[in-house]
């Protein structure tokens, strides 16, 4: 494996480059604070959506963090009450405004939650927006295999990228290997289980490798190529979750956890990956 830093990056099917880790800001609808402290360190992925309310604020960090623009990724995502063709064209044009951007770098349908036809209806109107340069990848959040399929039998380009809930006591490994054999990037939201660190296990490699839960587990995630997105409120924790880079779990701390899996029994958040 080659080292891995804050810097590090994965390189998208739709030729553009990914950070590996990012700064998630679900449920902080006052994350300007999080988002300009995560740049300021490094970070250079914001995750935000429509639903979340809190696109203006995650473009006001863009634009005051002296950045250059082209060093920041960001992904944002259309909620299945805006789906169709007509109005998924429109929700772009409102989540640019709303960033203060003129191009997105990924945009995601956040979830399966609709019927098929309104799905693909989505899908194609986000693959227009990126051929007008308004994005520059497409991408699925929350879709299982059979949701995946409908892409290709569509006849449509594959998704760059499939956001799911992903750590170590749910890993979605069907879909994960779906994902790799298809060239999609997945990306883990909830990598750090919403602080629930009881687990023995995560307890006992935390105390071996001196670091705390919270950074073995985005440790884990990027060890087994995911692209962790954690979420913290507070600048302290965005800066101690990027605190990742001078130790590596050892094949042994690895395994351990990779045995912690239990499926659907071990998610944490309510996950649509199963819809019709």
């Amino acid at each position: 494996m080659a080292r891995l830093v804050l810097s590090s990056t994965v390189k998208l099917s739709s030729g553009f480059e990914m950070p590996l880790l990012g700064l998630g800001v679900f449920q902080n609808y006052d994350c300007f604070t999080a988002c300009v402290a995560a740049l300021k360190h490094g970070y250079r992925h914001i995750d935000t959506a429509q639903v979340y309310r809190n696109e203006a604020e995650v473009g006001r960090a863009v634009r005051e963090s002296g950045v250059p623009r082209e060093e920041i990724f960001i992904t944002t995502k259309i909620i299945q009450g805006s789906f169709g063709y007509q109005s998924t064209l429109a929700t772009v044009e409102e989540s640019l405004k709303k960033l203060g951007l003129s191009y997105i770098d990924l945009y995601l349908i956040h979830s399966p939650l609709s019927a098929k036809e309104k799905r693909v209806e989505t899908y194609k109107a986000l693959l227009e927006k990126k051929a007008e340069g308004k994005i520059r990848s497409v991408g699925v959040s929350n879709y299982g295999v059979k949701h995946l399929e409908e892409i290709r039998n569509a006849g449509f380009e594959t998704p760059t990228v499939n956001q799911i809930e992903l750590h170590p006591f749910c890993q979605q490994k069907e879909i994960v290997a779906y994902d790799d054999k298809h060239g999609i990037v997945t990306q883990a939201y909830c990598p750090l289980v919403r602080g629930a660190f009881g687990n023995p296990v995560l307890q006992e490699v935390s105390k071996r490798v001196g670091k705390d839960p919270a950074q073995v587990l985005i440790r884990w995630s990027l060890q087994r190529g995911f692209v962790p997105l954690p979420k913290s409120s507070k600048p302290e924790r965005v800066i101690s979750n990027a605190d990742v880079y001078d130790f590596e779990l050892s094949e042994e701390d690895m395994a351990k956890l990779d045995g912690q899996d239990r499926g659907k029994e071990g998610a944490i958040s309510w996950n649509p990956v199963d819809a019709d």
